[in-house]
């Protein structure tokens, strides 16, 4: 394998990577803002508060997303133990 195909794979890789975890990422990172404002409006300073809301919601999304990811998942699969093009 060339070295400009290994850094193709890798960064076809990355990238599949980076778009399955956005919709897993993009909750918690909703879910802790509206705790934090929750907790700012009601002055309750409990650390450990905003760790359950975070956790249910990003099971509920990645459970929620499975099917798309999987989709994604196989079709990256497919692409990378398919057949390999000739370089000549």
């Amino acid at each position: 394998m060339l070295t400009d195909q290994l850094v193709d794979v890798t960064r076809q890789t990355l990238m599949v990577m980076l778009v399955l975890s956005i919709p897993v990422l993009v909750a918690g990172l909703a879910i802790g803002l509206v705790v934090s404002v929750m907790q700012a409006v009601t002055q309750i300073q409990e650390q450990t508060l905003s760790f359950v809301p975070k956790i249910i919601g990003m099971v509920l999304v990645a459970i929620i997303a499975m099917p798309w990811m999987l989709s994604k998942l196989m079709t990256f699969s497919a692409q990378m133990f398919g057949p390999i093009p000739s370089g000549g």
